[in-house]
């Protein structure tokens, strides 16, 4: 059979195929040690988790539960194997990274021979340095999380499980998961300084859009902090607090470094010591003397009052407890090393001092260096015209946009002015005149929809009465609807946001265990004991919550998106009707949810759960659910029972609204899949519960093609002309 490469291809494969032979054979014999280091950092971590790690993560788990709780938490197995699997996966994974140093290490002249080492200017002391600095920022991360982040969480989410009657059984393959994930957050997450100082150094990043951006950089901590984090604000707060902290922290040390860079060749630090000796004596002997007041004037003994208020177990010792040092000599070390560290760090502020001066007044009269973002609207107006001058039309429209985002429109008609003052030979169009009778706003929408023009006549050569063809008019029409949503945006979110806080709201005060009560209420009376419903995850719970909230959030804010959408799906031509039909909408399906939420509800989900527990009873099973597959199978025979009813009804709604009794008919396999595709997202990760919700559905959408069948007479007669983009 020929080959599907060509001869040069094989080629190059064989000659890379022969390469890796023998570069494998010159190396051959150190891989023997390569793989000594694999199997000790393999057996190394097997018996570490064994002997140590596993009690120690299980004492940080509950070292901050109340006494009742800590008895209620419990870590299980699910499978035979699953420990001993879970070990061997964790110590293979740490055996391959202690490997990758040494394996750098012996094939280093074979990668040399190769030209795929890198030839770094920088010498190994700083690239070690660089190395160790990289492990303490990641070690202090992980120290983070593990002493205080995962103890106040995990109490947290144990005392909330157990308020809604759910018992915290977690898995120990999610529960080492959870906390293994996070903790390398955490440490990556301490590595901020290191990477924005790198960034910034290198020039890959400017300094400046660190700085300029940080307003961002604050949402994204928090966003995260919010998804990563339980929903308890004191603990979102001990997640992004320090982090916003090692952001300015970060800030400040790239400004540092980079200002140091730019003024390299002017770094005096005795000289900047003498400038500011005052400050830098005065750090020394605060640094000494806040440590010896800490422990000679009740530092100590107000701390470890606070310790003990707060339920902590640990405690600042005397000085020298434990290192066999006497308390006079050991407060004089201790008293000296942070004198050090405080005359350190004002040092650093005094070189810095000296050279943002210096480098201030050598960049002094270069009109290019002038940041124009920093000033103000007179700054702006004072500046010299090369400052504009050399400034691209993208910048200056940035730079104004910007202006107009801080409300200060005067800076940004003053930066527009500048640049078509000093680009006036250049640009014809430039002037006053873009700016039209819309104002500054429409100025600057103007230029950037001339900046951009040729776009879609480059997709259409140049025809734009045909784009709407050659693009698409699928695009076009769906452009059209969702810009009619733009202005209306803000009230479809409101309603979205405001239900799903609610309904979350209502499952964190006790919702959640008053459904579980009521339904464990009708499980018949021959099961002793009720259902014992447990969570494998920290926070399944939570997860299900926030879930259930979004679904209820998205079916609420549905009739106001097509209330708002009408108008333009109707001149679009995708329904027919008038805007009333949005309000038969809404009642229609609402009253088939909440009638089928009532039968399924009162019926269906009592009969199906009684009958589960029932039969498992029978067979002399522990009836122990997961909560998430218990509270699914409720939301399945509940609100999914209002949603089958909404099936046929929306059907013969959109009928009504132009779409032809053909389309159901012929539609049926996209229907599936679709469904198909919002089963796999919104259920349990499991095959057969994804089947499970999928052929419900699809026998529902069955009822409702029946349905139109009989109320169209078969197709012959729609409820209302075709829309359309169905058409004739």
């Amino acid at each position: 059979m020929a080959s599907a490469l060509d001869e040069d291809t094989q080629q190059s494969i064989a000659e890379g195929r022969e390469t890796a032979k023998a570069f494998l054979r010159s190396i051959q014999k150190d891989l023997q040690k390569v793989f000594v280091v694999f199997l000790i950092g393999f057996l190394a971590t097997f018996w570490a988790l064994r002997t140590y790690i596993w009690d120690r993560l299980r004492e940080v788990t509950e070292s901050n539960m109340s006494a009742a709780v800590a008895e209620e938490a419990d870590i299980i197995a699910t499978t035979p194997f699953e420990v001993i699997l879970l070990q061997a996966k964790i110590g293979l994974i740490v055996g391959a990274i202690a490997a990758i140093p040494p394996l750098i290490y012996v094939t280093r002249d074979e990668l040399r021979a190769r030209g795929m080492w890198p030839q770094s200017p920088i010498a190994r002391w700083k690239l070690a340095l660089l190395g160790l600095l990289a492990a303490g920022l990641f070690s202090a991360g992980v120290a983070y999380g593990v002493f205080a982040f995962f103890p106040l969480m995990f109490g947290f989410l144990a005392e909330f499980g157990l308020e809604a009657d759910i018992q915290p059984t977690y898995g120990i393959v999610m529960w080492t998961e959870f906390i293994v994930f996070l903790s390398l957050s955490f440490g990556l997450a301490g590595q901020m300084p290191m990477v924005i100082t790198g960034l910034s150094y290198a020039e890959i990043v400017p300094y400046e859009t660190f700085r300029d951006k940080w307003r961002y950089a604050v949402v994204a901590i928090f966003v995260f902090g919010a998804v990563f984090s339980p929903p308890d604000p004191f603990t979102q707060l001990l997640w992004a607090f320090p982090l916003v902290a090692l952001y300015g922290f970060s800030l400040y040390l790239a400004k540092l470094v980079v200002t140091a860079k730019r003024s390299s060749d002017r770094i005096d630090v005795l000289g900047a010591v003498r400038n500011h000796w005052n400050v830098v004596g005065g750090a020394t002997v605060l640094g000494g003397a806040l440590v010896y007041g800490f422990y000679e004037y009740g530092g100590r003994t107000a701390v470890n009052d606070l310790l003990r208020l707060a339920g902590s177990t640990r405690r600042f010792l005397e000085p020298g407890a434990g290192l066999g040092v006497d308390p006079t000599t050991a407060l004089g070390v201790y008293a000296a090393a942070w004198a050090i560290a405080f005359a350190a760090v004002a040092t650093l502020w005094a070189v810095y001092t000296d050279l943002d001066t210096a480098s201030a007044g050598y960049r002094y009269g270069d009109p290019t260096a002038i940041d124009v973002g920093e000033l103000d609207a007179a700054g702006v107006r004072a500046a010299p015209a090369d400052a504009f001058a050399e400034m691209g039309e993208e910048e200056s429209l940035a730079l104004a946009q910007s202006a107009i985002d801080d409300d200060d429109p005067e800076k940004a008609q003053a930066i527009l002015d500048r640049f078509d003052e000093a680009n006036e030979g250049s640009d014809g169009d430039g002037g006053a005149d873009d700016a039209g009778e819309d104002g500054l706003v429409g100025n600057v929408q103007n230029r950037t929809s001339r900046a951009s023009s040729t776009f879609l006549a480059e997709l259409t050569d140049g025809n734009e009465e045909e784009a709407e063809d050659d693009i698409g008019g699928y695009y076009t029409d769906l452009k059209f609807i969702f810009d009619s949503l733009r202005t209306r945006s803000f009230r479809i979110v409101a309603v979205f946001g405001a239900v799903m806080a609610a309904a979350f709201t209502w499952l964190y005060l006790g919702g959640l265990g008053t459904v579980r009560g009521d339904l464990e209420r009708r499980v018949p009376a021959e099961v002793e004991g009720g259902i014992n419903i447990i969570t494998l995850h920290p926070v399944e719970a939570l997860i299900f919550m926030v879930k259930f909230s979004v679904m209820l959030g998205i079916f609420a804010a549905f009739p106001v998106a097509l209330y708002y959408a009408w108008p333009a799906l109707r001149e679009r031509g995708f329904v027919a009707g008038r805007l009333y039909q949005v309000y038969l909408w809404a009642g229609a399906l609402g009253a088939g949810m909440i009638g089928g939420f009532a039968l399924g509800y009162a019926y269906i989900a009592p009969g199906i759960i009684g009958w589960l527990v029932t039969d498992a009873r029978l067979a002399d099973m522990v009836i122990t659910y997961q909560v998430s597959d218990f509270l699914w199978l409720v939301i399945y025979t509940t609100i999914g029972i209002g949603f089958l009813a909404d099936i046929p009804i929306a059907m013969v709604l959109l009928n009504n609204a132009g779409v032809p009794y053909r389309v159901f008919r012929a539609r049926w396999r996209e229907v599936t899949i679709g469904i198909l595709l919002v089963a796999a997202v919104f259920t349990p990760a499991d095959v057969i519960t994804m089947f499970l919700a999928t052929i419900p559905l699809m026998l529902a959408y069955g009822v409702g093609v029946g349905v139109l069948f009989l109320v169209t007479f078969g197709g012959r007669r729609d409820l209302s002309p075709p829309a359309e983009f169905v058409g004739e």
